[in-house]
């Protein structure tokens, strides 16, 4: 097995981060917030301050409030703070790091920089539930289902409101976070050339 250093952004869960460790790999997640878990293995920090470091591989999970067409009504209203959040995915896709991985639930990052390479659902992968995922890829081939189960229940949606709501919200499924750390690390390169072509040339949106 290929060793990677494994950086997983933008995650409190550490769901991610440790399938990936239980494969035996280096991983490790951040967030400006402390781990659900109390691991030592999580950064607390913003993670555009690490994407430096040398990592073989990330996944990040930016915060969806401002660019997921779910509150498309309030777009209106959010001018900057979209523009802000879009700045931050393309810095996310443009890092200095070979593969990267960065979900989304379906989103204006579709039209604002490119669509994304695949949309996957947790009945692909063992659960019995939909949550429509967005995944745009640089270096890393498509997600292959796993464990196709009956069951359509949209669980995620019809939390009720609590205040811990948004974060289990974002939480990544058990059998998506598995089939990631199996199938991503060694996995033919996808060139990343042809990935980074893909995204649309724009200026930064932070002056609009």
């Amino acid at each position: 097995m290929n060793r990677l250093s494994v950086l997983v952004g933008c995650e409190r869960s550490g769901v991610v981060r440790e399938a990936f460790r239980a494969q035996g790999h280096d991983a490790f997640s951040c967030d400006v917030e402390a781990s659900d878990d109390s691991s030592p293995h999580h950064l607390r920090c913003d993670v555009s301050d690490v994407l430096q470091d040398g990592w073989d591989l990330a996944i990040f999970h930016p915060p969806c409030t401002h660019l997921a067409v779910s509150g498309a009504r309030w777009f209106h209203k959010k001018h900057q703070e979209q523009g802000d959040a879009l700045d931050f995915v393309w810095s996310l896709l443009n890092a200095p790091i070979p593969r990267i991985a960065l979900e989304n639930p379906v989103s204006v990052i579709s039209s604002k920089i490119r669509k994304p390479d695949q949309i996957v659902q947790p009945w692909q992968f063992g659960h019995g539930e939909t949550k429509a995922t967005a995944l745009w890829l640089v270096g890393l081939p498509l997600l292959i289902p796993t464990n196709v189960v009956d069951g359509r229940e949209p669980r995620i949606h019809t939390m009720p409101p609590s205040p811990d709501r948004a974060r289990l919200r974002s939480v990544t499924y058990q059998g998506v976070a598995d089939a990631m750390a199996a199938q991503w690390p060694d996995a033919p390169r996808v060139p990343v050339q042809t990935r980074i072509d893909d995204l649309i040339c724009r200026e930064p949106l932070l002056a609009r």
